[in-house]
């Protein structure tokens, strides 16, 4: 798995052993970042369930200004580390606009008037029925209040999500069988 755009494009990221992970494909990444467009430069996010932090980097890589990745296995938060560091040395900036937290998404408890332009959310496929409304109330508290904030929710693709609060713009990805983004604006 690849960084696929930006200062740091071609960067492998660390994928961690032994754990059922299951990474952004780059050509599912490259379709969501060409959805957002002109909303990732210049952007803080925060990146939940991050595994190896392919979404967050992706966004740093091609211009945002930081943000914040929370994952609880360990392994994955050391192979993120790694990561952090390999694309923000590559892109040319340095990782301090960058925070991986080692905890759960529900639980974590984010620095004091946190507020970010973009959440990528991508949970156990398992578990999305039992997380997803919580993962909407918790993600709606941080998000900035402009119409260009934009929450990313991977899941598969015979999954359908809907909040109060929040407006379906689109589905990225083939459909069913495969994974696929939901992209919400809040309302």
């Amino acid at each position: 798995m690849r960084i696929s755009g930006g200062a740091a494009r071609g960067i492998v990221l660390k994928i961690p052993r032994g754990h059922d992970f299951r990474p952004a494909t780059d050509r599912l990444r490259q379709a969501v970042f060409s959805s957002l467009g002109g909303r990732v430069a210049g952007a803080w996010f925060l990146d939940l369930f991050a595994g190896t932090g392919s979404y967050g980097l992706e966004a740093f890589s091609r211009g945002a200004a930081g943000g914040w990745f929370v994952e609880q296995h360990r392994g994955a938060v050391a192979a993120l580390k790694a990561n952090i560091a390999s694309v923000s040395k590559s892109s040319g900036r340095s990782p301090r606009d960058l925070a991986a937290v080692c905890g759960d998404a529900l639980l974590w408890t984010p620095p004091p008037g946190l507020k970010v332009d973009l959440i990528f959310v991508d949970p156990p496929f398992a578990q999305i029925e039992a997380l997803a409304e919580s993962l909407f109330r918790r993600c709606a508290g941080f998000i900035r209040d402009v119409p260009e904030a934009r929450l990313v929710f991977q899941v598969p693709g015979e999954q359908e999500l809907a909040s109060p609060g929040w407006r379906f713009i689109r589905r990225i990805g083939k459909g069913r069988g495969q994974p696929t983004c939901c992209v919400f604006a809040p309302q």
